[in-house]
């Protein structure tokens, strides 16, 4: 079984991915206001195929709406998750 974990980095402005304890990607953010814009997310090429982006998508948006943060999907990855799932309290605005 796969230990798979989604932590908020501040320092970074960033969701850190790790899969068994090794970084395996992240989502990237800005913070502006009441606005939070994913600017970008990556799985690391070791990671792809695994499934685990959609854990960091869903847990990092999760996150942002339970802060009561707006949630700017800039990233064409975050975009589509929001098409596709519901985030509970999330709201979403469109990237410009």
């Amino acid at each position: 079984m796969t230990d798979t974990t989604v932590t908020r980095n501040e320092d970074e402005s960033r969701y850190d991915l790790h899969v068994d304890g090794e970084l395996a990607g992240f989502a990237a953010y800005e913070v502006e206001g009441d606005r939070a814009t994913f600017t970008h997310t990556e799985v690391f090429e070791a990671h792809r195929g695994d499934g685990v982006a959609g854990t960091l998508a869903g847990q990092a948006l999760a996150d942002t709406a339970s802060r009561g943060l707006s949630i700017v999907p800039e990233c064409p990855y975050m975009a589509k998750y929001l098409d596709r799932h519901e985030v509970e309290g999330a709201t979403v605005v469109p990237a410009h």
